[in-house]
């Protein structure tokens, strides 16, 4: 099929795996000008690899994506550009998974997900800061320590003074303030922070359902992705007496990467994937920064090689599954279906679920009920 047998040869982004020789290529490809970073990597930290429960939950789910030639062509196109990839398509066509798609075809170790609400502003992806936290610890060490002693007073050598007995109760001098609580406990990257600190190899991050922002968050992001790079005000003020702090990332609170004059720099522009249902439109001078990608809901031939690579099953051999898709592409006529509502409904009958012959069209309804339309 022309989604399996299409290569070209500047393609880096295949989706079938076994990506190494391409992920090399991808590492010693040379930018363009314009997004040639200069972050310099922190040898004592080393980002999450193609291990772990993180990495495996990447795998799983993107190794089942299949992508068609156009697809490929466009997520190539952001890979060289170093550009944002911005996805839109009705729910549940695929977008979120072609990002991890991108990870696990080329190794580039977990994604690192920002979901995105109304309330969501540009901070929350960068990093954390619990301030609140910091001036209670604070509060309770001075609590800690013990209080100032009261003691004579020192009694003067003059003569008015030796003729006084009586004793004075004078309190001693006070102990030293308690010290503030380093920042770095209170400090965390979020996912974009994260995806920005300077590597080698970029890692992949996904902005899930940017359209449900604050109106301000895509103009915000504008100087991020041009810069590649961001200041953390907090560091930036300590900088003078605390240079390099290491703070935890998104993928570990504990993982303590070295943070230089409050600035996060990266070296190889991350992998952005951003993705919108189409429930707004952005401004110009953010989608002029972003390679775009429509998805379109997936057709007969596409849906039957999803289900083989999903679930090991051949649906054009025939037979009920066969017919299970050619239900799923006739419902969709009548409104909007997710392609996870047809694995579920081929993942029942493999269980024997459903199995009476009168329970067909209750079956259907029930798995496949539509997300927009006038049965929804």
């Amino acid at each position: 099929m022309e989604a399996e047998a299409v290569v070209k040869d500047w393609w880096l982004y295949h989706g079938t795996g076994e990506g190494a020789d391409r992920r090399a290529r991808l590492e010693a490809g040379s930018p363009p000008p314009w997004r040639d970073f200069t972050g310099t990597p922190d040898p004592g930290y080393a980002p999450p690899g193609c291990e772990g429960p993180a990495w495996e939950r990447t795998r799983r789910r993107g190794e089942g994506y299949v992508p068609d030639e156009q697809e490929k062509d466009v997520v190539n196109t952001a890979l060289h550009l170093r550009r944002p990839l911005l996805i839109t398509g009705k729910p549940g066509v695929g977008k979120s998974t072609l990002a991890y798609s991108i990870a696990s075809d080329l190794g580039l170790g977990p994604v690192l997900h920002w979901p995105i609400t109304s309330r969501t502003v540009l901070r929350d992806g960068l990093y954390l800061y619990d301030a609140i936290g910091r001036l209670q610890e604070a509060g309770l060490e001075q609590l800690r320590r013990p209080a100032a002693p009261v003691g004579r007073a020192t009694t003067a050598p003059d003569a008015k003074a030796a003729d006084t007995d009586t004793d004075v109760a004078m309190p001693a001098a006070g102990p030293e303030p308690a010290p503030t609580p380093s920042i770095s406990r209170y400090l965390r990257l979020g996912p974009l922070g994260t995806a920005l600190l300077p590597q080698d190899r970029p890692r992949v991050l996904l902005v899930d359902e940017i359209d449900k922002s604050d109106i301000d968050l895509p103009g915000d992001l504008l100087t991020v992705f041009e810069d590649g790079g961001f200041v953390i005000p907090e560091l930036a003020r300590l900088a003078q007496e605390d240079p390099t702090v290491a703070i935890g990332t998104d993928d570990d609170p504990d993982a303590a990467v070295r943070v230089a004059q409050g600035r996060v720099q990266c070296r190889y522009f991350p992998v952005v994937v951003l993705t919108s249902n189409g429930e707004r439109d952005f401004p110009p001078a953010f989608l002029r920064r972003c390679v775009r990608l429509h998805l379109e809901p997936p057709g007969e031939e596409k849906l039957a090689l999803i289900v083989r690579r999903r679930l090991g099953i051949d649906v054009e051999a025939g037979g009920e599954y066969q017919e299970l898709v050619r239900d799923f592409i006739d419902r969709a006529g009548d409104g909007d279906l997710a392609t996870d509502q047809l694995l579920n409904a081929i993942q029942l009958r493999l269980a024997g679920a459903w199995s009476a012959p009168g329970d067909r069209d209750r079956f259907l309804k029930t798995v496949m009920q539509h997300l927009t339309g006038p049965t929804a």
